[in-house]
């Protein structure tokens, strides 16, 4: 789509003339904070599954939460999930104050999104093969949790903008 010679009335525009680029990375930071806040439910969702799961499930007349390695996967994902919440939580502080957070949404957003992955595919680890199967919600969720390491910019690109923060001084 392109615009010529198009005049738009001084009380519609939204910025400065010149500062489209601007507000519309603005636009993408504040969405970084929801993109993340959505992986941050995905991932604890899939946590509260893999709990209830392995309470429920036995091997060797045993619930398989007794298992180590199911521990270690329930302990690990608990810790990023805080982990995560607490990054959101600092770059909606920021953004609520009007003080800069580009590169903490984008923070907020790569550890958020490649948690929610890391977690949903623990969440499969434990269910096994119901874990591949739609009946059980966990299928739905590892996709969910794809997803979102793709929109409002790539973890790619979220390092990029950490970086270029970084080495501003951010």
């Amino acid at each position: 789509m392109s615009f010529e010679n198009v005049r738009v009335p001084q009380q519609n525009l939204l910025g400065k003339p010149g500062w489209g680029l601007r507000i519309a990375l603005s636009a993408l930071d504040g969405g970084r904070i929801g993109i993340a806040s959505q992986a941050l439910g995905i991932a604890q969702a899939c946590l509260d599954l893999m709990v209830a799961y392995s309470r429920s499930r036995e091997q060797f007349n045993r619930p398989i939460c007794e298992f180590q390695a199911i521990q270690w996967m329930l302990a690990d994902s608990k810790t990023e999930i805080l982990a995560a919440q607490q990054l959101i939580d600092k770059a909606a502080w920021l953004a609520e104050r009007g003080r800069r957070f580009s590169s903490n949404a984008a923070m907020a957003k790569l550890y958020a999104s490649e948690t929610a992955t890391r977690v949903a595919d623990r969440a499969v680890q434990v269910h096994g093969g119901y874990g591949y199967v739609n009946e059980f919600r966990v299928e739905q969720l590892y996709r969910d949790a794809r997803i979102t390491r793709l929109y409002e910019g790539t973890s790619e690109v979220q390092r990029i903008v950490i970086a270029r923060g970084l080495l501003r001084g951010e």
